[in-house]
C-alpha cells in the first residue's frame, strides 16, 4: 500500500519493501510506531525509530505522511520544523540497511539501521505540493472504526426508511418493494454494516424524488 499522500500523486515520503518490513516485525513486537527525522544531514543519516506513546511531537513537527506496511502497521513519518525548511523541496525514501544505528530507535537490536535517502520534487511536483496548501504539523491519529447502532425499536421510522434508500443506493443494493417496518429496520442494520466495512469513498447518489 503507497503511504498517505500529501498531494494528487505526490508523496513527501516513501519507504522501501525492506524498509517496511522491517516496521511491521516492530509494530508486531512493540505496537503503534512513528519515525522522526531531526538534525544532520537528510540524505543518508537515520531516521529514529519510537513506540508511539513514548514520543512527544512538537508543534513545529512535520508529518511528511503515513507508511502503510500492512495490517495494523500504520507509522507516521514526522521531521523537525527547522530540518524541514531546508528539506521540504524533497521526496524522502526511508530505507533499511545493516548495521547497527542509535542504541535508542527500535530497529537496533535487529542488526539493521534506517536510512533516509533523498531525491528533489519535479518542478510539476512542487507544484502540486504547494497547492495542496502548507504541510501538517503536529501529532497524527488514526480516524477511529465505523460503529454500528442497531436500530432500537426495531421498527423503521420515515428517517431510517429515507437513510435506507440512500445507504442502498451508496453500496448498489437493492431495497424490495413493499418491506415491513420490521424487514426495513433489519435490512437498514445489514446496509450500515455494510457502509461502515466500505475500504473507499463511494461517491453520494441522489435518490429520484
Amino acid at each position: 500500500m503507497p503511504p498517505t499522500s500529501t498531494a494528487v500523486g505526490v508523496e513527501r515520503v516513501r519507504a522501501t519493501p525492506a524498509a517496511l518490513a522491517v516496521l511491521a516485525r516492530l509494530t508486531a513486537q512493540h505496537g503503534p510506531l512513528l519515525l522522526h527525522q531531526s538534525g544532520g544531514c537528510c540524505d543518508g543519516s537515520a531516521p529514529m525509530c519510537y513506540p508511539r506513546n513514548d514520543f512527544i511531537v512538537g508543534d513545529r513537527d512535520v508529518l511528511l505522511g503515513v507508511l502503510d506496511a500492512g495490517g495494523d502497521a500504520r507509522v507516521p513519518a514526522y521531521i523537525g520544523g527547522a530540518q524541514f525548511e531546508y528539506w521540504s523541496h524533497t521526496e524522502l525514501t526511508i530505507d533499511v540497511v545493516p548495521g547497527r544505528g542509535s542504541g535508542f530507535s527500535l530497529e537496533a537490536p535487529e542488526g539493521v539501521r534506517f536510512l533516509t535517502r533523498s531525491r528533489l520534487f519535479t518542478d510539476t511536483e512542487a507544484d502540486a505540493l504547494r497547492a495542496a496548501g502548507p504541510a501538517q504539523r503536529g501529532g497524527w491519529e488514526e480516524a477511529p472504526e465505523a460503529t454500528v447502532e442497531p436500530t432500537q425499536t426495531g421498527y423503521a421510522t420515515p428517517a431510517q426508511v429515507a437513510e435506507l434508500l440512500t445507504l442502498a443506493a451508496l453500496v448498489g443494493e437493492e431495497v424490495p418493494a413493499g418491506m415491513r417496518p420490521s424487514e426495513a429496520a433489519q435490512r437498514l442494520d445489514e446496509l450500515r454494516r455494510m457502509a461502515g466495512r466500505a475500504t473507499r469513498p463511494v461517491a453520494v447518489v441522489p435518490l429520484p424524488d
